[in-house]
């Protein structure tokens, strides 16, 4: 809210506050949009008109309302995509073509200039950050448990042949089989020659297994683990630093060739060179052309300015183990913590050789791979007379 003595000073309302970061803890819960709705009708907590009027505040929209505590699911979206929540301020959004025209039109993202930690944060920027990537990640309505919930691995697993997403479905005759395979297989009319089945119950003892396996080690030699952190983080940030800059500089010299192109097709449609439809057709194509150059150097020069900031990675990981080891337990927020994604690779072998690999992706630090330990190995009964031997592979 706004300093009463200075409008353009923004302060954290306590109140709401309280409401923002218990809905972005939902959602790195897994809990859908219309689960939080629920949630949040289910508690009586005021809409956000409500909550205005109930402060005394005069904001626009719909000031009659039936229910003051029905909230809407496409409210709880647009509060989990404000980035102002991390203590940033973005101008330029919308736009109205004219004075006589008080219509405001939506600003592509390229437009907005944004200005960042201009006023104190009510959410982290790390867990802004990654709410939404599960925003990303989760277009696709995952099929529900019977309690309403996704599963707490869903957005996570990425099929380690083609990289498409797996997808989370439950077993029609029999509920209690929860299972993941591959979003783009080719019998559902996809590419991919195999399923990468997985069975959801047997994936969580497996991240589990792995993720005792790495609080024991740091348990046993807190220094070692740091050093080994430290040296991973420096190598891929440097590996990744390089490869950004080298995409982002030859985007750049793309970006100069189309302006140049542009304004050659420009003086040849005045001097008669090239008809009008030739002209309307070239400058349209360089037109998206330069449009999505200019989306890709942003999103470029965003992430070597991430990369920049990720030296306390190593610190961020180990307080994040360290919170686990106080759990010992799986929940999905700590899932979201500690892992950015897992890798599953197709079931090979027949019978009793039956072998699947998982590849876990830890947050800030990527694989890890344990000196002088042996790899995770893991037999487990997938149904009744059939088991599988899953290899976790994290480096």
């Amino acid at each position: 809210m706004k300093v009463p003595d200075n409008p353009k000073k923004w302060i954290i309302d306590e109140d709401a506050a309280k409401v923002v970061r218990q809905i972005y803890a939902w959602c790195i819960e897994g809990k859908g949009n219309e689960t939080i709705s629920r949630l949040l009708q289910e508690s009586e907590t005021l809409v956000p008109m409500a909550y205005w009027q109930s402060k005394g505040l005069n904001r626009g929209g719909k000031k009659t309302q039936t229910n003051p505590y029905k909230w809407c699911k496409t409210t709880v979206a647009k509060i989990l995509e404000q980035q102002e929540y991390c203590g940033d301020i973005i101008n330029f959004k919308t736009y109205s073509k004219s004075f006589k025209n008080k219509t405001r039109i939506q600003n592509p993202e390229e437009k907005w200039v944004i200005f960042n930690d201009v006023h104190e944060p009510i959410i982290d920027r790390d867990i802004w950050k990654q709410v939404q990537k599960l925003i990303a990640k989760t277009k696709r309505r995952a099929p529900k448990k019977e309690n309403g919930e996704k599963n707490m691995f869903c957005g996570l697993l990425y099929c380690a042949d083609c990289g498409s997403p797996l997808w989370f479905n439950v077993n029609q005759l029999n509920k209690s089989i929860q299972y993941f395979n591959c979003s783009n297989y080719r019998a559902n009319r996809g590419t991919c020659p195999t399923t990468h089945y997985i069975r959801a119950d047997s994936l969580k003892q497996i991240v589990l297994c792995e993720l005792r396996r790495l609080a024991e080690y740091l348990m046993h030699d807190e220094e070692a683990f740091a050093y080994i952190l430290e040296q991973k983080t420096n190598k891929d940030l440097q590996r990744e630093r390089k490869a950004t800059e080298s995409t982002l500089q030859a985007a750049m010299v793309r970006n100069n060739e189309v302006s140049k192109f542009y304004e050659r097709i420009y003086e040849d449609n005045v001097n008669g060179k090239i008809t009008d439809e030739r002209f309307m057709q070239l400058s349209h194509k360089y037109d998206t052309e330069q449009n999505d150059l200019k989306k890709q150097i942003l999103s470029l020069r965003e992430r070597l300015s991430e990369l920049d900031g990720m030296k306390t990675s190593k610190d961020n990981f180990i307080k994040a183990v360290r919170r686990f080891m106080e759990m010992r337990t799986l929940t999905p927020a700590m899932l979201h913590e500690l892992i950015d994604k897992i890798e599953v690779h197709h079931i090979t072998g027949t019978g009793k050789s039956r072998v699947q690999q998982i590849v876990i992706h830890y947050r800030f630090v990527g694989c890890i791979e344990i000196p002088d330990a042996p790899q995770a190995v893991y037999t487990l009964d997938t149904r009744q007379g059939v088991s599988v031997t899953y290899q976790a592979i994290a480096g």
